[in-house]
């Protein structure tokens, strides 16, 4: 018999569809299509404003998607949901602060998620002791997550490439934590701020990955591992120099199906902005 979990999940699924239940797919099959959506943070001036409204102008943009942000997380899980719902809009994933994850497992999983992300790594921990303290918070957490049929990943940025002795805060992440339990959320501008090539650590961790975050990257700017303004180098999707077309064919081919646009800082108006990215991805063929 079908649990509440499955009519979530085939719930956000129709809706990525663009369909109702009772006309889904026997099953989200491989060649299904990409369902885009945004990261929450990408408006993170306008939500707090005015949030029905700021997802409705995502959803009538083409997008059906949105990837929760904490920064709506005083609204009680069933409101939220309902909020998020009665915008158009699927939900199937949400970021949550290092510290929070462990205190909002029964949050995420009232808000009927498959996916808590962990976007960042308290900056104090950005050393080898700290990236090995993550790597067993990480298994800890993911078991529990787990256990109620959602799903840990983390998210990366650039700092986590920086050496550490002879190696990286990545590949120790990757290392101590386990493939079965620990997924990840890609973010393709970052990891090539950090001179990571996005392509080949997509095809690395197919076992890992679930989630793609997505943002254009200037051509010839420098790369490095520092975050903040001097990382900057964000435009709208085809205006930089990703190649998108061999990162979502592969991204297609390991069965990825969720990808949110997260632009840091646009300068365009966010809403033109998003405009522009959501009409770069309608001409992009996996």
């Amino acid at each position: 018999m079908p649990t509440r979990r499955d009519f979530l999940r085939l719930s956000a699924l129709a809706t990525a569809a663009g369909c109702t239940l009772g006309r889904l797919p026997t099953a989200f099959a491989a060649d299904a299509p990409f369902a885009y959506g945004v990261q929450l943070y990408m408006v993170r001036k306008e939500a707090p404003q005015d949030l029905p409204g700021i997802l409705r102008a995502i959803q009538q943009i083409g997008y059906t998607q949105i990837e929760l942000f904490p920064i709506v997380y005083t609204h009680p899980a069933p409101e939220l949901r309902r909020i998020v719902s009665d915008a158009g809009l699927g939900l199937v994933s949400a970021h949550f602060d290092y510290a929070s994850v462990p205190t909002k497992i029964d949050y995420a999983h009232q808000l009927g998620l498959e996916y808590m992300v962990c976007p960042m790594i308290p900056k104090e921990q950005w050393n080898l002791e700290g990236f090995h303290k993550a790597a067993a918070d990480f298994n800890t957490w993911a078991q529990s997550i787990h256990g109620t049929g959602m799903q840990f990943t983390f998210h990366n940025h650039c700092y986590e490439f920086a050496p550490q002795g002879l190696s990286t805060g990545f590949d120790e992440l990757m290392k101590h934590t386990d493939p079965a339990f620990v997924k990840l959320e890609l973010d393709m501008y970052w990891l090539a701020q950090a001179g990571q090539d996005p392509l080949t650590m997509l095809t690395r961790y197919a076992n890992r990955v679930r989630l793609l975050h997505l943002k254009d990257r200037i051509a010839n700017a420098p790369t490095g591992f520092v975050m903040g303004p001097t990382a900057k180098h964000i435009t709208e999707l085809g205006k930089g120099s990703l190649n998108w077309t061999a990162i979502f064919a592969q991204a297609h081919k390991q069965g990825i199906h969720y990808a949110y646009v997260d632009q840091d800082d646009t300068a365009l108006p966010i809403l033109d902005s998003l405009k522009e990215n959501f009409a770069y991805l309608q001409t992009v063929k996996a």
